[in-house]
């Protein structure tokens, strides 16, 4: 059946087919759900326990050790880390690639039966684990809110009210606000008086504690008692009774109790200098973010009048806007490149097959957008992507049908005959043909990691838009001739006789009788570009074409919070005297909360600082960049500040990493001091190696002088209290005030000037204080590690390091992979490469065990068009070629091959195939009319020069929208030098291919015809 010709005779259900396009697709365009960039599950999930009092080798050995052995057990995991601190434990574990995001809850489910578990056997004084499997929430809409002048209680009030408000917007899934300055009821002792009334901190510790305590009072009958109401302000804490030795007093006749701020907070936020705190917005990820978005404006403008004077709510991150800027700027692209292909059309071919192809183009892509809204596939930034990348095989179907048909009618055949020829012969092709483009892709779309979970939409979107265009070239495109196409008298000039045919059938003889000439000069090139293709930069995903890049700021390990705060005060100072920042966003002690989905926080430490700096464009950033680090160098020497850029895509670490694995701290320290100083003596381009164990802090321990401690009746456990409370305090339970539960914490006063040895011990067996002094022999200096880290059981150190914005991670690591791989471990160790080379690894891994499935459908779908092998290797010969174009277009250029470019190399072998089908079967055909080799080849290859050479034409040209965007220029520049070197190679290559390959059997053929004629 013939279903060009049924389109035209049957018209009503080829309007059927347009009119569902045209208004589906613009319905389906308002409907799909938006986003900036397509999600991908974070299959992690982190495990907290806290072990006071320990240090990090005892909370790795007795904490993190048996947890790890038990999630090991897992047949799902596929690696597991922690970090290990004094008193705290943080795990983290990934799941395999295998398993799919609805498998995860049945797998996180397993975890916590594990952990629950091997947390019976961990020791006493270890707190519960607390399982986090939700961290990877994105808070696509982020503010800093400022309010000078406004008391730390306003400001919780403040957010409270906000947090409360923008949860009842439609589609918000959850507000987080941080960085809210933590308040402290403080309870100081006056050390004189309770020594000397043998008030003990313990003492007022529990008074406090049972002073606003809730329990059940029980009922009488239908009516329920309450508790007593408890004491729940300051005043009241201050009257509290303290009962000791029979005797009773206030609490504020021997401490000063008073709020205030936390004097060691673990974040401290501020944007553009100003003390501030965040309120990141998450949308359902069934939701548009772009509606989301705009609901959360309404809210915040409907509560303007109720937020008070002062209160400013600064935008850090609106994802709305960037995906709705982003969607305008894709109907924009798409424009563009449709009317260039309307254009070009139009100047090639005329008006009439210009309309005729354009219609279709754009039929094709309103169609897409209506099976993206039925499928579930949101709008963002790869899907967009895929329809300009499919642009050429798009055109190609449309393309060829109209040319055909266009050629027929100007002989003279009706529509309807035309129909039949132009479509008869090549709507197999161009089926076989459409589905190999489609597999090109599936190896990305289909790989089970977390690139092929970012790209899936890419695959989807290519194959729906494809063979979407097939069944509209068969249909759509058939009717349109009918409509604008002139039937001719069938005595015009030949339609090749052009001079532009003319010349190319001169020269495709003189290739096909210089074809021994021809094809070895095509070998030569191919080999020279392969070896080029060393030479041009590689990268796994580009930088971020948003324009905020980030300042990751570090001081000795052990810093205070404090001063690196004022650190990062000069550096703000510095940044508010330049015109090329429009706002600075500090966080200290740990970083921001996931603003978007490729972005990932540091772990909190207060000697490390953060910051997001927003230029007016991209191109300020670089010299920015630049100047900030060149300032720091010579303001800040004390710490080590870098800066980075945001990067498109999963991934994550640092550009350069190597990991050195094994049991003794000591000899990993000094292995990986080897690999900073082979780093630092072989490489010019990696800037501040460094390790990710920090430096090792000096701790002081007390001497417990056993026989003098146990005779006054001090444990080591009064010892560790007693410093407690001259140092950071004992919590004293917490004042209730509202939702908020404000710690109480009783600790020595800070104006008391008194040291450690100061300090006295209340013995509950004499009832008196004793000096610490007596129960101790003086302190011990030990160097210890605060920060150990542990990879799948093993301690693991990360040397890691950073580039320059114009080197690639591939190239630096080129300059030192010899140099460290020559280092030598002792047995039981081993270094590993970790970075963007073990990301892209993983990924190119995973793509490599997809891709031999899905070259082997194409070449399978190849042969079985022809029923034949050496049509399919005339075609498969051309794909290695195709390589050419590539290597000099981003040679030229100077654009690195990235994992986009990897994409367009995908489209365009697709392009190629698809190209060398068609015109091989043409050939075919020709021959099977009774023409001679030679002659066939010319005269199909002749006709198919106009076709080839438009889509290659309307496909770079299209793609020209596209070198402005730093996410698809690779792929732009990849698309458009490989095609315009696949055009020669579809017309020059293929033709003398098929020359060679079956040369022999025409003169077979005649040698065959020649015996009986002499008999």
């Amino acid at each position: 059946m013939n279903i060009a010709r049924l389109a035209i005779e049957k018209q009503v259900l080829s309007w059927m087919i347009i009119l569902i396009c045209l208004f589906g697709g613009i319905w389906g365009f308002f409907s799909l759900g938006r986003l900036e960039d397509p999600a991908f599950t974070i299959k992690q999930a982190i495990i907290i326990t806290e072990y006071p009092g320990a240090t990090a080798a005892e909370v790795a050995e007795e904490v993190s050790e048996p947890l790890e052995s038990a999630i090991q057990k897992m047949g799902e995991l596929k690696r597991v880390t922690s970090i290990n601190y004094p008193g705290f434990s943080r795990i983290e574990i990934e799941i395999k690639d295998s398993y799919g995001g609805d498998e995860l809850p049945a797998v996180w489910t397993d975890l916590r039966a594990k952990v629950r578990d091997a947390a019976r056997g961990l020791p006493t004084g270890v707190g519960e684990p607390l399982v986090n499997d939700s961290f990877g929430d994105v808070f696509g809409i982020y503010y800093a809110i400022t309010a000078e002048g406004f008391t730390d209680a306003e400001k919780h009030e403040l957010a409270t009210f906000l947090r409360r408000e923008l949860l009842t917007v439609e589609g918000v899934s959850d507000v987080q606000v941080s960085a809210l300055p933590p308040e402290v009821i403080y309870v100081e002792p006056d050390l004189a008086l309770t020594v000397n009334q043998n008030i003990a901190p313990g003492t007022i510790v529990n008074a406090i504690a049972n002073a606003n305590s809730v329990a059940a009072a029980g009922s009488i009958g239908d009516t329920r008692l309450q508790r007593p109401e408890g004491n729940d302000t300051v005043s009241e804490i201050e009257g509290l009774s303290v009962g000791f030795q029979g005797e009773v007093i206030n609490l504020v006749d021997v401490a000063e109790v008073y709020r205030g701020r936390n004097t060691d907070p673990s974040l401290i936020m501020r944007y553009n200098g100003v003390e501030a705190f965040t309120l990141g917005i998450a949308g359902l990820s069934s939701e548009n973010i772009v509606d989301v978005g705009n609901r959360v404006d309404a809210k915040l403008a409907e509560l303007d009048t109720e937020i008070p004077v002062g209160v400013e709510l600064n935008p850090i991150y609106q994802q709305h806007v960037v995906v709705d800027e982003a969607s305008n700027g894709f109907l924009v692209n798409l424009a563009m490149s449709v009317g260039i292909v309307v254009a070009v059309l139009a100047i090639a071919m005329g008006w009439r097959a210009a309309i005729v192809v354009g219609s279709t183009l754009l039929l094709t892509v309103s169609g897409t957008m209506l099976f993206m809204y039925i499928f579930g596939i949101e709008m963002e930034r790869i899907s967009l992507g895929a329809l300009i990348i499919a642009m050429g095989m798009l055109v190609d179907n449309a393309l060829v049908v109209a040319e055909g048909m266009q050629i027929a009618m100007q002989r003279g055949k009706s529509s309807r005959e035309a129909a039949d020829e132009a479509a008869g012969k090549t709507q197999i092709p161009l089926l076989g043909a459409t589905v190999i483009g489609i597999m090109a892709f599936a190896g990305i779309g289909l790989s089970p990691d977390a690139t092929g979970e970012f790209l899936f939409s890419l695959f989807a979107v290519i194959g729906i838009s494809l063979l979407l265009s097939w069944v509209l070239a068969l249909t759509v495109t058939p009717l349109f001739s009918h409509y604008f196409f002139k039937q001719g008298m069938g005595g015009e000039e030949d339609a090749y006789g052009g001079p532009l045919f003319r010349a190319y059938g001169a020269t495709l003889r003189g290739a096909l009788k210089a074809r021994w000439l021809v094809i070895p000069m095509l070998v030569g090139i191919t080999a020279a570009c392969f070896w080029g293709f060393g030479q041009v930069k590689q990268q796994f995903f580009p930088d971020s074409n948003t324009p905020i890049f980030l300042v990751h700021y570090k001081l000795p390990q052990g810093t205070q919070i404090e001063t690196t705060s004022e650190d990062l005060t000069q550096v703000e100072d510095w940044l508010a005297g330049r015109d090329d920042v429009v706002s600075v966003s500090t966080f200290v002690g740990q970083g921001a909360a996931r603003f978007i989905l490729t972005y990932a926080a540091e772990e909190p430490d207060p000697s490390y600082g953060h910051m997001l700096i927003r230029t007016e464009t991209l191109e300020q950033i670089p010299p920015l960049a630049a100047a900030l680090e060149d300032f720091a160098v010579q303001a800040l020497p004390a710490g080590l500040l870098r800066t980075r850029r945001l990067v498109f895509g999963p991934g994550g670490g640092d550009p350069i990493e190597v990991r050195v694995s094994g049991s003794d701290p000591d000899v990993l320290r000094e292995i990986s001091e080897r690999v900073i100083d082979t780093i630092n003596e072989t490489s010019d381009t990696i800037l501040h190696a460094r390790t990710n164990w920090y430096e090792p802090q000096i701790a002081l321990r007390p001497i417990y002088a056993v026989d003098r401690a146990q005779t006054a009746g001090i444990n080591r456990e009064d010892v560790a209290t007693a410093t407690l409370f001259a140092t950071d305090g004992i919590s004293g339970g917490v004042y209730r005030e509202g939702d908020r539960q404000i710690p109480i914490i009783v600790r020595a006063p800070r104006e008391a000037d008194l040291t450690l040895s100061d300090q006295v011990i209340f013995s509950e067996g004499s009832g008196t204080f004793i000096p610490l002094e007596q129960v101790i022999d003086g302190y011990s200096y030990e160097v210890e590690n605060t920060v150990i880290h542990r990879r799948d059981r093993l301690s693991t150190i990360t040397v890691a390091g950073n580039i320059p914005s114009d080197i690639t991670a591939a190239d630096a690591r080129a300059g030192i992979v010899k140099a460290i791989e020559a280092i030598e471990v002792p047995i039981g160790y081993q270094l590993e490469w970790g970075g963007e080379f073990e990301s892209s690894g993983e990924a190119q891994a995973s793509l490599g065990q997809q891709l031999p499935l899905s070259f082997l459908i194409m070449l399978i779908i190849s042969i079985l068009l022809f029923m034949s092998l050496r049509q399919p290797l005339i075609i498969w010969l051309l794909v290695p070629m195709s390589v050419n174009g590539v290597v000099i277009g981003l040679l030229i250029t100077g654009f690195p091959f990235s994992f986009t470019a990897l994409l367009g190399l995908l489209s365009l072998s697709g392009m190629l195939i698809k190209n060398g089908i068609v015109l091989v079967e043409e050939i075919d055909i020709v021959r099977r009319e009774g023409r001679a080799l030679f002659e066939a080849i010319v005269e199909a290859s002749t006709s198919r020069l106009r076709p080839v050479m438009l889509a290659a034409a309307t496909t770079i040209m299209g793609m020209i929208p596209l070198l402005g965007d730093a996410f698809f220029k690779s792929m732009a520049v990849t698309i458009m030098g490989g095609l315009a070197f696949a055009t020669i190679l579809t017309l020059i290559a293929a033709p003398t291919f098929y020359y060679v390959l079956f040369r022999r059997d025409e003169a077979r053929e005649q040698e065959e015809g020649a015996e009986p004629a002499a008999a």
